[in-house]
C-alpha cells in the first residue's frame, strides 16, 4: 500500500506580508492514520525539500495529538524536510494521493502541471484521491477523462465560504474552494463550521477543515 502526500511549496499569503504553508494538523493526522494502518508513505511538493508550514498551524490553540506525536517524531520530520519533487513523481508507483490543505494549495498546487496531471492520472487508474480542507483546490483544473472537470457530478466538500469568512481571508485568496468545486460542476455540501465533514464519492474523497483531517485518512483507507 504506497501513499503519496503532496504538499504545497507555496509560503506568501497574497500580499499580507504574512506567511502560509500548509497545515501541521491536515499532514500529521493522516500521515498517522495510514502509517499507522501499513502504509508506505512518500512526500512530494513542487519545489521539493522543506515544504512551508503556516505559523498558525503551530500555535498552541491548533494542537492535536496527531500534531504532538509529529512534533516529537525525528524520522516523521526528516521525511518532511526532504520532499521528492513533484515533477519527478510518475503516479504508477502509488495506490493512492492524498493532498493535506493549508491555504498554501491555492496558490501553488490549483495551477502545477505536474499536480494536475498526476491527478488526472490516478483517477484515469481508478486509484484514490483524497484532499482535506484548502486542498480540494488543486482538483480546479483536473479533467476527467471525458474532458469535464473531474469534480462534476460528484458529492465534494471543502473549506467552506463561512470558514473563509471567519479567518478573515476571503478577499485575500486567488479563489474561495466551495465557489470553485460549485463552479466546476461539483455536488457542495458542508457540515457545521469546524465540525468533521467528509464525503466519498467512488473514487474521491473530499474533508471540510482541519478536523476532518483524519476522517478523510480513514475514508481513503476503506478505498484501498
Amino acid at each position: 500500500m504506497n501513499v503519496l502526500m503532496v504538499l504545497t511549496s507555496h509560503e506568501r499569503l497574497g500580499d499580507t506580508g504574512h506567511k502560509t504553508g500548509f497545515w501541521l494538523e491536515e499532514f500529521a493526522a493522516p500521515y498517522y492514520v495510514l502509517k499507522d494502518a501499513g502504509a508506505s508513505i512518500t512526500l512530494a511538493s513542487p519545489l521539493g525539500g522543506q515544504p512551508p508550514l503556516d505559523p498558525k498551524s503551530a500555535s498552541p490553540e491548533s494542537q492535536t495529538a496527531a500534531t504532538r506525536r509529529f512534533q516529537a517524531d525525528a524520522t516523521a520530520q526528516a521525511l518532511l524536510a526532504d520532499t521528492a519533487p513533484l515533477a519527478g513523481v510518475d503516479a504508477a508507483g502509488y495506490d493512492a494521493v492524498f493532498y493535506p490543505g493549508g491555504h498554501g494549495p491555492l496558490w501553488d498546487l490549483a495551477e502545477d502541471r505536474a499536480s494536475i496531471a498526476l491527478i488526472e492520472a490516478m483517477h484515469a487508474a481508478g486509484k484514490p484521491v483524497a484532499a482535506v480542507c484548502h486542498a480540494p483546490g488543486v482538483l480546479r483544473h483536473a479533467k476527467a477523462a471525458d474532458g469535464a472537470p473531474l469534480v462534476k457530478g460528484k458529492k465534494v466538500t471543502g473549506f467552506a465560504n463561512t470558514e473563509e469568512d471567519a479567518v478573515g481571508l476571503s478577499k485575500v485568496v486567488p479563489f474561495l474552494v466551495e465557489d470553485m468545486l460549485k463552479e466546476n460542476g461539483g455536488i457542495y455540501s458542508k457540515g457545521a463550521d469546524w465540525q468533521a465533514y467528509v464525503l466519498s464519492d467512488g473514487r474521491l474523497v473530499t474533508g471540510q477543515n482541519p478536523a476532518s483531517s483524519a476522517a478523510a485518512a480513514e475514508a481513503l483507507l476503506k478505498l484501498l
